[in-house]
């Protein structure tokens, strides 16, 4: 189970927290639980100290009105575990540089001037450290694609993934299809190769998952490869006969 700790000293946004917390968590039904939801630093180590937890989800404000700020306890809490997932909740953008200063290493830097911004950053945070529970718990479960936007680290597991194709309108750019969705982000269809061989460049503009094959269409004017979702790519002709050996 992964745990998630919040240390907010104002109660309206602690409660805020809680509630976006929660909706996600009945949503996604991941196997997550509050462990402590606490206004101070100093009770929110005290719990540490006497319970051995690893790999927990904090979000943490920076401006706790307490000798310790939020940055402070983040690097109180990496000392006590590196595998700790760190994301900040703050109003003080200027304060961001001692993130990097104190090693912190956070997942992520929400700040609360968007209720819809806080909310989708809480989800995103909560994805991510799911998604490496998920990892530590099963480390030999799945392969995985990393995409990083700029914004945000996506690890996508190697089943999850349907295919890439080239971003037409703008150069350099990648469009992953996966079951859930669409990625846009910076790369080439060589990049992807060159991390994942197990894909397979069916066309110049086109890098396809062997295992999300339902069917090749062999027509004489058109080639293409039926997926199992129901969409329909194309296959370049010279590229047919290593893609059949594939598959076969």
């Amino acid at each position: 189970m992964l745990h998630i700790f919040i240390c907010e000293d104002d109660q309206m946004q602690r409660k805020s927290i809680e509630g976006i917390v929660n909706k996600v968590v009945m949503e996604e039904e991941y196997d997550i639980s509050f462990a402590v939801s606490v206004d101070s630093p100093s009770t929110l180590l005290d719990y540490l100290e006497k319970n051995d937890v690893k790999g927990a989800l904090f979000f943490l404000d920076v401006d706790l009105q307490h000798k310790m700020n939020g940055i402070e306890l983040g690097a109180k809490i990496r000392e006590m575990d590196r595998s700790a997932i760190i994301a900040f909740i703050t109003t003080h953008s200027e304060m961001l540089p001692l993130v990097f200063a104190h090693k912190v290493e956070a997942l992520d830097y929400i700040i609360k001037d968007d209720s819809q911004k806080i909310g989708a950053g809480i989800k995103e945070c909560i994805q991510l450290a799911y998604q490496r529970y998920l990892d530590r718990k099963h480390p030999s479960q799945t392969k995985q694609f990393v995409v990083n936007t700029g914004s945000i680290v996506w690890n996508i597991p190697y089943d999850e993934i349907l295919y890439f194709e080239t971003n037409l309108n703008i150069s350099h750019r990648l469009i992953l299809h996966t079951d859930n969705g669409e990625i846009d982000f910076s790369g080439t269809l060589s990049d992807v190769i060159a991390s994942a061989p197990e894909f397979f460049i069916c066309h110049r503009s086109f890098v396809v998952n062997p295992k999300k094959i339902r069917r090749i269409q062999k027509a004489k004017s058109k080639k293409n490869i039926e997926l199992l979702n129901g969409e329909i790519i194309p296959v370049a002709r010279s590229r047919m006969p290593e893609l059949l050996k594939i598959i076969a």
